[in-house]
């Protein structure tokens, strides 16, 4: 059981920074804009901030509470990164911090795999 902790815990640090990157790139974008445009990156700034606030409260909420359906929900973060990715999307030019996000993501998805989905007469509830 103590075990299960751990990874549970481990998971969500990880899910948790994803939705943080999300988050923090959000507001960046949305306040500092590039000047061409300005109003198309703010609204897509505000969108990511809104994107890695919802993942954040999942993560901080029911995930932790180890909700099945959380689980389902945060696959969107390794989906997020693997399409910036391989569209080649911002931010940055160097693609190395979406390699790291995937993993992190995967990590806090994989990891807790056992108390998501326990094996044993239980499993059912």
């Amino acid at each position: 059981m103590r075990g299960v902790k751990l990874a549970v815990r481990i998971g969500w640090l990880c899910l948790a920074a994803n939705s943080l990157a999300i988050l923090v790139f959000g507001v960046v974008v949305a306040v500092w804009p590039p000047d061409e445009g300005a109003a198309l990156y703010r609204a897509d700034g505000l969108a990511s901030a809104g994107l890695g606030l919802f993942g954040l409260l999942i993560v901080l909420v029911p995930y932790r509470r180890i909700e099945r359906w959380a689980w389902y929900a945060l696959w969107f973060h390794p989906l997020f990164w693997t399409l910036h990715l391989v569209g080649n999307l911002p931010p940055g030019e160097d693609h190395i911090h979406q390699v790291v996000f995937i993993a992190l993501s995967l990590a806090g998805l994989l990891l807790p795999l056992r108390a998501f989905f326990p094996a044993g007469p239980s499993a059912a509830e």
